[in-house]
């Protein structure tokens, strides 16, 4: 018990050591533009709280659905050879409803960005 007591003293004196020496090293003077958020090197263009469009969502939940997809493919090409054919006949299955989906939303318009 005591040696995790002491364990825990130094996590908490290290963590304290390097707060106090960022805070003691740190820049003193506060300019302009080291406070502004930085935003992929460029400066801030617009609010934040701008609303992102609909198929802004569509397109991150379609690429989320479709990621996933291809990660349940994976068990089948570590498995292929002891599945033989009735392996391949339900991931092809599953590749079908896979095309199938993709044909619909592009046909439907979902992929294209106006």
């Amino acid at each position: 018990m005591a040696q995790r007591r002491d364990l825990l003293a130094a996590i908490v004196g290290i963590g304290g050591f390097i707060i106090l020496l960022s805070h003691v090293m740190g820049p003193r003077k506060k300019k302009p533009g080291k406070l502004d958020p930085y935003e992929c090197g460029v400066p801030i263009l617009s609010s934040t709280r701008e609303r992102f469009s609909v198929h802004f969502y569509l397109v991150a939940i379609l690429f989320i659905l479709f990621d996933i997809e291809t990660v349940f493919m994976v068990p089948y090409a570590v498995l292929y050879k002891s599945l033989g054919v009735a392996g391949l006949v339900e991931v092809g299955v599953f590749v079908a409803v896979l095309v199938y989906g993709l044909a619909y939303l592009w046909k439907r318009g979902a992929l294209e960005w106006d």
